[in-house]
């Protein structure tokens, strides 16, 4: 079993992954940093532009001041002396910020009265040194730790490492000899090897193998896992000297590349939570809103967080979006229906009861109301976006395309039918037709489909990009072709994936793709993955016949197959609904409530951007497999075309956590 060590806590706690996080932060770093050990005294928090990051991705702003912060500061800006006033210093331990802070609190006027220095990853000797060396400074610090916290959580089992251009920087052509290739890989390591040190959790480190040696640019790209791997093994490795740390592993971190899983990334999702990143425009997790106004007033626009705060997105978001329009109505009619304020008659005499009654209901009356008509108003907006860009008819030919059931006769039908389809999802169809048919793009039978999609010589490099995280080519008579395949794909048709149809739970048409990662993970966790396709740097030893790790069971086994037009969302993605239409717990706490239960962690790192359907599956696999399967990647949504990087960019799917860019040739 795997526990998580909580310091404030007195003892070992299971904790969920964001959650210790911003403990860790809240209480560790702010609630221990006063001079008197409490909470009484106000102090300054000091950040750099990478901590803020770290802060705000955690914790809220009534969360910092709780803990007695009454300013937060930027490193590099002026600030105003307070020298009754402790500071915390939260940054990275570089040189410019040691000489910062050497600046503010150096001589007879030091900026603050005392100094709490807490570095996000691992410091240097000789920057400690350079501090020692100041012995004006010295009496001043009244603490010097290592944090080793600079991971980014963008969801309750999911973070970033905040590098947007990694696919670029690591995936183009001699990429490998740019200065940046190293250092960014290094950096990306260090991040994620402050995840295990926060968590104190040694992992088998796991990667994609190299798929050739031949020393090949293909051959060169497929090694960025090992490597990656090698780096973070290694700083791992540093932190075995940390009091409580483990010294046997506790969890599983496997390492992948986008190659394994092309096309995650373009097809349509079309989950709640999928919908809304893909079509809506948001900002990260903002979306700002135009609401019926009250009264019959005029509209009003309105700025919302769609996080895990939001016990109605908690419940709703890997809902498929059919479904989740249905349960909002279903939700809004329940509510109005058992809420004293909404059935209490109002006209005629009433008691003083009933009016207490009102009085007490209206509050959470108003809030409720205001939450579900927020969901009734977005579903609304998506369903409209799915009618006008005929979304359904292009997602059913995604899907069976993926599944090997439509060709090049549907595609070809689809482009000439639908020729007011925008650019983008034009070129998703033909990025998923090339994963499927490579065969199909070879010498000017690509032109052909450019011209019948309406496509200029630039959009279709998009497609041509995609070499870049494909394999060599399918057989040696083939030197024109690349191959986009991944795990061997079927020979008995072209299929990207094997049916899953009758193993899964229920759920809506239109909800048959799944990403390779989930099999991938469910493999790991039987220990059957492929020890040719997938390394351990640290080999495990051959598994004891010991029951308590070992996924838990269905209870009922697998369900027979039900028609696709009949089917529901699964079960693990319906929250525990009250009375009051709300789902007040997250996904991981319905299915698991006893915490004590849970096996070990499972790391999942994928170079190149990971997607909301990687996303929902971790959420789906915590409750089959009773372990906390937490996502990692380097970048989040960045929804515009970014012109500068390189001169042509594979453009993004919104649906996806990662901008998923790839160089021109």
């Amino acid at each position: 079993m795997s526990f998580s060590d909580s310091e404030h806590g007195g003892g070992k706690e299971y904790k969920v992954f964001r959650q210790f996080s911003r403990d860790r932060l809240l209480y560790e770093m702010l609630g221990a940093s006063s001079s008197d050990g409490g909470k009484s005294t106000w102090k300054v928090l000091i950040m750099d532009k990478v901590t803020v990051k770290v802060m705000s991705h955690s914790c809220k702003m009534a969360d910092i001041t709780d803990q007695g912060v009454s300013l937060v500061e930027d490193i590099f800006r002026r600030r105003q002396p307070l020298p009754t006033l402790d500071a915390i210093y939260f940054m990275q331990p570089t040189r410019e910020n040691i000489i910062m802070f050497l600046s503010d609190m150096s001589g007879r006027e030091p900026l603050y009265k005392k100094a709490f220095i807490f570095f996000s990853s691992p410091v240097q000797k000789e920057l400690i040194n350079h501090i020692k060396a100041d012995t004006s400074v010295l009496p001043r610090i009244g603490a010097l730790r290592e944090m080793n916290l600079e991971y980014f959580p963008v969801d309750s089992q999911a973070f970033i490492t905040d590098h947007d251009s990694a696919l670029v920087e690591l995936f183009s052509e001699d990429a490998e000899k740019s200065k940046n290739f190293e250092i960014l890989l290094n950096v990306m390591a260090t991040r994620i090897a402050t995840v295990f040190a926060s968590l104190k959790e040694l992992p088998y480190v796991r990667y994609r193998a190299p798929r050739e040696r031949d020393g090949s640019p293909e051959a060169t790209r497929s090694l960025i896992p090992s490597k990656l791997a090698d780096s973070i093994w290694q700083c791992i490795s540093n932190y075995k000297s940390i009091p409580n740390f483990p010294q046997t592993e506790t969890c599983d971190l496997l390492i992948l590349d986008r190659s394994v899983d092309q096309i995650a990334p373009v097809i349509h999702e079309w989950t709640y939570d999928a919908m809304c990143h893909d079509l809506l425009e948001m900002d990260g997790n903002k979306y700002v809103v135009e609401l019926p106004g009250k009264h019959g007033g005029p509209p009003e626009k309105k700025e919302v967080l769609l996080e895990d705060h939001d016990p109605v997105w908690l419940e709703l978001r890997h809902a498929h979006i059919a479904d989740a329009s249905e349960r909002l109505h279903e939700k809004m009619t329940t509510f109005k229906s058992k809420n004293k304020a909404a059935n209490i008659q109002r006209d005629g005499e009433m008691s003083t009861r009933d009016l207490q009654k009102i009085v007490q209901a209206l509050p959470q009356y108003n809030e409720t109301v205001e939450k579900l008509t927020l969901h009734v108003e977005i579903a609304g907006i998506l369903n409209e976006c799915i009618r006008d860009m005929g979304l359904r008819d292009l997602g059913q030919l995604e899907q069976d395309l993926v599944f090997g059931d439509a060709g090049s006769k549907e595609v070809i039908n689809l482009l000439r039918t639908m020729q007011d389809a925008s650019t983008d999802n034009k070129l998703r169809l033909l990025m998923i037709y090339a994963v499927v048919y490579p065969e199909k793009f070879e010498g000017d039978k690509a032109t052909k489909l450019m011209q019948l999609a309406k496509l200029t010589t630039e959009d279709m490099q998009v497609v041509n990009n995609m070499k870049y995280l494909g394999g060599p080519p399918k057989s040696k008579k083939q030197s024109s072709g690349f191959s986009l395949k991944f795990d061997g794909g079927q020979k008995a048709k072209n299929a990207a994936r094997k049916d899953r149809t009758g193993e899964e739970e229920e759920t809506w048409q239109l909800f048959r793709f799944f990403p390779f990662v989930e099999e991938l993970i469910e493999n790991l966790s039987k220990g059957q993955l492929p020890k040719d396709e997938y390394s351990c740097i640290n080999e495990p030893p051959p598994p004891k016949a010991d029951k308590s790790h070992r996924a838990a069971p269905t209870p009922n086994g697998r369900r027979p197959a039900h028609s696709m037009r009949s089917r529901r969302t699964p079960t693990w993605a319906r929250g525990n609904c009250s009375d009051d239409g709300y789902s007040s717990d997250s996904v991981l706490k319905n299915v698991v409530p006893d915490f004590k239960r849970m096996g070990q962690r499972i790391f999942v790192f994928i170079i190149g951007g990971a997607t909301r359907s990687e996303l929902r599956a971790c959420h789906k696999l915590t409750a089959k497999l009773r372990r906390e399967v937490i996502l990692e990647t380097e970048a989040t949504v960045r929804k515009r075309y970014q012109q500068g990087e390189t001169p042509e960019l594979m453009r993004l799917n919104p649906g996806s956590i990662a901008f998923w860019p790839l160089p021109a040739g």
